[in-house]
């Protein structure tokens, strides 16, 4: 998946579009995440998961932190000339293991 971030973080330098489910996402109130701390997660993040036939188009979430070293995950998908955000999250603990890479079994 190195190139698949080669290919993210290249659309990215291009220009970068926020969904309104992800800014929807990003302003909830116990959130509040900043359009930076997203950008500092496509700069330095990992992909943990791939959605190679998302309805969007492939699309990838990556898992990288925020202010105060919180963790955040972001779905992206990598287009043409612009790097299009579809959410980004604070992964909850009930889900994820503790690193927040993999999802729990339930």
């Amino acid at each position: 998946m190195s190139g698949r971030i080669e290919l993210i973080r290249g659309a990215a330098q291009q220009a970068v579009l926020f969904t309104p489910h992800a800014i929807t996402q990003m302003t909830a109130l116990d959130r509040l995440i900043e359009p930076d701390e997203v950008l500092n997660v496509i700069r330095h993040g990992v992909i943990i998961e791939d959605y190679l036939h998302d309805r969007r188009g492939h699309s990838s979430l990556l898992l990288g932190t925020g202010e105060g070293e919180r963790p955040i995950h972001v779905v992206c998908a990598p287009k043409k000339d612009h790097l299009t955000i579809i959410t980004a999250y604070i992964p909850d603990a009930d889900f994820w293991d503790e690193e927040f890479r993999k999802r729990k079994e339930l």
